[in-house]
């Protein structure tokens, strides 16, 4: 079991930053490859960003790509979501998950392949 608790999210103006922060319970950190999500308002749920297990490979949306960086740090069972360039359309609820895949180096952008999910953290960007 793996516990997900997001941090970090805010009202920002556009073109503004923020970190988002997610920090998982559980000693096999490392083996799990992680995902950021969001859903906005009357729109469904959509991959944002994922990183492998290794922290070696990462993958990103294409409306977040450029802007967007992700990142982990397997000793303190903690990623992030750099968040730079912000517009008004970034602005949902921010999700964590957890998903155990294949290797090490596997990651997704499937929501299906995620085991595990935070309570989310709310962006707003305002214009």
């Amino acid at each position: 079991q793996v516990q997900l608790v997001e941090s970090g999210g805010g009202l920002v103006q556009a073109g503004g930053s923020l970190r988002l922060s997610c920090a998982a319970s559980g000693r096999t950190f490392s083996r799990y490859a992680m995902g950021w999500f969001r859903q906005a308002p009357g729109k469904e749920r959509e991959f944002v960003a994922t990183i492998s297990g290794s922290g070696d490979n990462t993958y990103y949306g294409g409306s977040v790509k450029g802007r967007f960086t992700m990142s982990r740090d397997n000793v303190k069972n903690t990623v992030y979501l750099q968040m730079n360039s912000l517009k008004p359309e970034d602005t949902a609820v921010y999700y964590c998950a957890a998903a155990r895949l294949a290797t090490a180096q596997t990651l997704s952008s499937i929501q299906g392949n995620y085991d595990f999910w935070g309570q989310g953290t709310q962006v707003t960007v305002s214009s």
